[in-house]
């Protein structure tokens, strides 16, 4: 497993809810107020930030088949971008509780 991949995952395992997103991206910041708005503690890592982000969005498409920012777990579950979160705004409290996040 590449050392990009072996990352990825160790966010998505230690993390109740985690966010792979880019500074820059308004998708992420709807996704991260939409979170802070529910009071959800959530691990991110801004992609265009870090030296191995590249490697890291590459393992995450590999792992999802979803390349686009933002990426985002929740108990260890890929929910997928910020349109898939947004669509589940109604069942998020209670994920987010089931997941030890509130």
């Amino acid at each position: 497993m590449s050392a990009a991949k072996t990352k990825a995952q160790g966010i998505i395992d230690d993390n109740a809810v985690a966010v792979f997103s880019k500074s820059y991206c308004p998708y992420c910041k709807a996704t991260k107020a939409l979170l802070s708005d529910k009071g959800a503690k959530f691990y991110t890592i801004e992609l265009d930030q870090v030296d191995d982000g590249a490697a890291i969005q590459d393992a995450l498409e590999e792992m999802t088949s979803q390349r686009s920012v933002p990426n985002i777990f929740i108990a260890h579950k890929h929910i997928g971008g910020n349109s898939d979160l947004q669509a589940q705004k109604s069942k998020l409290e209670e994920m987010l509780k089931d997941a030890g996040a509130l």
